[in-house]
């Protein structure tokens, strides 16, 4: 099963998608076969039946290079967690959208996973932890920001006020859209929650 990032069919014809999840490596390449999911990076590989998957959470994780960047995590009943993501690693400094491609893999691994009759877990955005710690770190850097506005309007420091003013809005604007996405919840397999789908 060697496939090229972002392929939607194997040889078999079976759906599969491929990303590399480092600079280094091969790729992970997640394949969905009549009654299993089933992985492979180099010469290790796996399979999980669908009605052995116990959780699986979608979430908004944006990085530095990739600020649409989705993760659905695979939580089987024994075994280490799984991850396919909607970003791929293409270069020193350059991750690659695979967004359509992963819609439709996680769409389709849904799907499956209600037609075999599995009832797991499915959370969307990050857990509850997470998800307030984020909000105390906005609440906290909102007050800072608000209070060095204030202190460089008091001594005429104009250009520091800009200064702030476009790091706030920058701010606002990214750790908003993260709080908006990945607000705590649960849904269900026919009903995606569009916010965390590309």
């Amino acid at each position: 099963m060697d496939l090229a990032p972002q392929s939607q069919s194997d040889a078999s014809g079976d759906p599969a998608y491929a990303f590399k999840p480092s600079l280094l490596g091969a790729p992970l390449v997640f394949r969905l076969a009549p009654a299993a999911l089933e992985w492979s990076r180099g010469r290790s590989m796996g399979r999980v039946p669908y009605d052995r998957i116990r959780r699986l959470r979608l979430s908004f994780r944006p990085v530095s290079m990739q600020s649409q960047r989705f993760v659905a995590e695979v939580w089987p009943v024994s075994g280490s967690k799984l991850q396919i993501v909607s970003a791929s690693w293409r270069g020193i400094a350059d991750l690659e959208s695979q967004n359509a491609a992963y819609t439709a893999f996680i769409t389709e691994l849904h799907r499956r996973i209600a037609a075999a009759g599995a009832a797991p877990r499915f959370e969307a955005g990050a857990s509850v932890v997470v998800y307030w710690i984020g909000w105390a770190v906005f609440a906290g850097v909102a007050v800072a920001l608000t209070a060095l506005t204030a202190r460089a309007l008091q001594v005429g420091a104009n250009m520091a006020v800009v200064i702030i003013a476009g790091f706030a809005a920058l701010f606002t604007w990214q750790m908003g859209t993260f709080l908006r996405r990945n607000r705590p919840g649960t849904y269900r397999a026919d009903a995606l929650p569009p916010q965390l789908l590309p």
